[in-house]
């Protein structure tokens, strides 16, 4: 089946018989926003090359419902960070500086989920800033691209060895309707993905990761210094193009300020 998505995808349909496809394509039921951290960086050259000066972050997590069970997608910088004044300060000092306004599980408490709701925990890739909650749901299935799970990543942070884990190998249907269709974008790191989502009253929706960081980056299809492979980079952007293309999708850029402000943040939902 993962086999058969990126078929689908080039076809423009997310379903998986012989059938009648697009009959039996399905929708999450709602998609939050959470906010799972705050950033600034002195030095945007890292991100965009050839640029100067510095730059806003933000930090986003998804929380996703599809019938009673529950996703969640990233989780953003470590919840203890929101017990620091200060924030957390870098080592480099052209890196991000990272506060955390509010704590990922307050705000799944809010929503009325608990981390044993969760059935399914996957991540774009393993950035600090997007894994540094995940062992807070230590029971819950991850998703992770099997390249990305055994990259010996350079920051350190590492999943637990006993933490369930589902490691895929390329584009995946989460739940086999087309719902949630996660789709393999490497080039940021060794095997990044990205996520796109159906929404009955939105449309679809592709979340990036680090596929892009900003939408000024996007529509000048700029590579990060710091990215592992800028081809593939430039391949999973033009992936995610012909995507949103086909799906008549949103692009939702993960750490641009400038777009999540004009977004609801939970615990409003878009549907």
């Amino acid at each position: 089946m993962r086999n058969t998505l990126a078929a689908y995808v080039a076809a423009g349909v997310f379903a998986f018989s012989a059938g009648d496809l697009s009959a039996q394509t399905k929708n999450a039921d709602r998609l939050y926003i959470l906010n799972c951290g705050e950033g600034a960086t002195p030095d945007i050259s890292r991100w965009t090359p050839g640029a100067s000066g510095a730059k806003d972050f933000v930090d986003n997590c998804y929380l996703i419902r599809h019938g009673q069970d529950w996703m969640l997608w990233d989780t953003g910088v470590p919840d203890a960070v929101a017990d620091m004044p200060d924030g957390l300060t870098p080592s480099d000092p052209r890196a991000t500086k990272w506060k955390r306004p509010k704590k990922l599980l307050a705000q799944l408490a809010e929503i009325g989920v608990a981390p044993g709701d969760l059935k399914y925990l996957s991540v774009s890739h393993t950035h600090p800033d997007h894994i540094g909650n995940v062992e807070l749901f230590p029971q819950t299935m991850l998703l992770v691209q099997k390249a990305e799970y055994d990259w010996p990543a350079p920051m350190g942070m590492r999943f637990k060895a006993g933490h369930p884990v589902t490691k895929l190998e390329g584009d995946h249907d989460v739940f086999g309707d087309g719902s949630f269709a996660i789709l393999s974008s490497p080039g940021p790191t060794p095997r990044h993905h990205s996520l796109l989502v159906r929404l009955a009253q939105t449309g679809p929706v592709v979340l990036t990761g680090d596929a892009v960081h900003f939408k000024s980056n996007w529509d000048a299809r700029v590579t990060p210094t710091m990215n592992t492979d800028a081809s593939q980079t430039q391949a999973s952007m033009q992936k995610i193009a012909d995507v949103l293309a086909q799906q008549k999708a949103q692009l939702w850029i993960n750490h641009d300020k400038s777009q999540r402000d004009s977004l609801k943040m939970a615990p409003a939902f878009y549907q």
